[in-house]
Formats: C-alpha cells, structure tokens, sequence
C-alpha cells in the first residue's frame, strides 16, 4: 500500500458524524422516515402482516373475490408441483449436454438467474408452464412486473401472480408506482431532459417517502417482498428499512443508471455500513446499465 492510498482510510469520528444523523431526534428526514413505518407498526408487527398476506389462503382468497377463475388454474398448478411434471436439474443437463453431464462439474455457486421482463398479466402463466412440461425446458427462477400496481390490484392479477410464483417457487419483483413517472418530475417527457430517464432524479421531493409508503402497503397487504429501486434516495430509504428489522428486498433496476465500478463501490459501501449484525443486506440484485463491458464486471467482483 502507497502513501497516498493510507490517506483514504476514514477515521472513526466520520461513522460518528453519519451515526449522530440517524440517531438525531430532531432529525427531519430521520423522523420523517420513522412516520412512515410507524404507519404500519413496528417492524415485528410488519413483518408478521407480511407473513399473513403471503399465506397461500390468504392470497387464495383475494383472487376467489376478484378473479375467481384464476381459482382453477393455481389448483392445476400445484398439482403439476406435487407429481413432479417439471423437469429435473439433472435431468435438464442430460438434455442439453447428452451422457457429458454425468461426468461435469457445473458451479452451481455461480448458477445464472433466468429472468423475464416482464410479467404483466396472470393468465400468461399457464400458457407458460404448459409449454414448459411439454417442452422439457426451464421455468424462469425470476419474474418482473412493470405493470401499474393499482391496476394489477383492483383485477386481482397481483395476488394471483404472487400465489402463482410461490407455488412454482419462483421469486417476483414489482415495480412500483410511485417512480416519478406520474407527470411529478418535469425532467422526464422528451430528448432534452432524457437524463430525467436516469441517473435516479425520477423521484423528486416527496415521492422518495410515498415509495416506501407504497412499499410498506404491498408489503403488508399482499406479501409482495421484492421491489425494483430506481433513485440513490430510495435506495437509501431500503437499506434504513431492513436495518430497521424489516424483511423487504430489492434489485437496482437498469434504469438507474449504473454504469461503472465507482458508482458500484458506494452503493455496495452503503449496503455494508447498514447491513444488520449478521451481515446480510437487502440488495438481492443489480441491473447495470446498458453499456457495462465485462471489465467493470470483473472489478465490481474483486471487491464485492
């Protein structure tokens, strides 16, 4: 180590400074933050709504009352599961490798996520795993819904499709509403102010707290864990709830804009220095933008 690298060492007093911030009474932001949540209960009790709102009877229930013929196809869905119509790992591998596959040796520490983007209406999920089984292929282990949440809710698509994934085993990630896209942020709207689109100013003053009102209210109403996150402010406002004891995911979407290692240190910085005591974080994804090349892959790795 050089010289001047010793010189980036930060000091314990600047984790008292960020420490005095959080743990301010008076704080604006910080009471402004413990609002919200306390809207909801205290942590245990959110994640106990939680936990109910994701209960199979629960979510059985909700689709009975809104669209009760989607009943039908999650009951021929679990009896795919239960007699095993899906395709095995092993299997799949034979498949595709031929009698190669008994003899490889796949890292499965490294295993490939496969996503699809996105899922925007329930009765598509049949028609999926239908093909699969007859197909002998891969059900995606990932689900992204953009669709408008109130929309989803109302037709009761979203408790559906939560009941849907959880039978198959496959995890969902919502987007929101409150992303800045509802005429909030004149940034957004034409080529001269397409940075609106990214570099996370899409949630401009007060939206950052209605998105983790949003959140808290999906959260302990449908079970729904996994969100997109498109602004540093959100992001922030996620690491503070899951430090908080609450149980919430979230993925950094492409539209973030993250675009090089630097920009990936901080964020990664942040999740570390507000991780909870068993080191775990609540960021479960990053979508990089569009132009990354493999070498800031590689370095993001080294220090992840």
């Amino acid at each position: 180590m050089s010289d001047a690298q010793k010189l980036l060492k930060v000091s314990p007093d600047k984790l008292k400074a960020f420490n005095a911030v959080l743990l301010d009474p008076d704080s604006r932001v910080m009471r402004d933050f413990l609002d919200v949540v306390a809207k909801y209960g205290t942590p245990a009790a959110i994640n106990r709504k939680h936990r109910q709102a994701r209960k199979l009877d629960n979510l059985f229930r909700l689709v009975q009352e809104r669209q009760p013929d989607a009943v039908k196809d999650l009951n021929w869905l679990i009896e795919q599961r239960d007699r095993g119509a899906f395709i095995s790992v092993r299997d799949y591998r034979r498949r595709v490798l031929g009698p190669k596959a008994d003899a490889a040796k796949f890292k499965d520490r490294y295993a490939v996520t496969l996503e699809v983007s996105a899922l925007q209406y329930f009765p598509w999920v049949r028609p999926m795993v239908e093909r699969a089984i007859a197909e002998k292929t891969l059900v995606p282990g990932r689900f992204i819904a953009v669709r408008k949440m109130k929309e989803s809710e109302a037709d009761g698509d979203l408790p559906a499709i939560v009941a849907a994934l959880d039978i198959i085993g496959a995890s969902f990630v919502e987007t929101l509403d409150t992303k800045g896209t509802d005429g909030s942020n004149p940034h957004l709207g034409g080529p001269a102010t397409i940075t609106g689109y990214f570099g996370g100013i899409g949630q401009p003053n007060e939206h950052a707290l209605q998105w983790l009102d949003e959140f808290l209210y999906y959260y302990t109403n449908y079970g729904v864990q996994h969100v997109l996150n498109f602004n540093a402010g959100t992001i922030l406002l996620g690491f503070l709830l899951y430090k908080l004891g609450v149980n919430i995911n979230f993925k950094i979407s492409v539209f973030f804009g993250s675009d090089n290692p630097y920009h990936a240190l901080w964020i990664m910085a942040m999740a570390k220095l507000l991780s909870r005591e068993d080191g775990t974080s609540p960021l479960i994804g990053f979508n990089w933008s569009n132009s990354v090349n493999n070498q800031t892959m590689e370095l993001t790795a080294e220090f992840r």
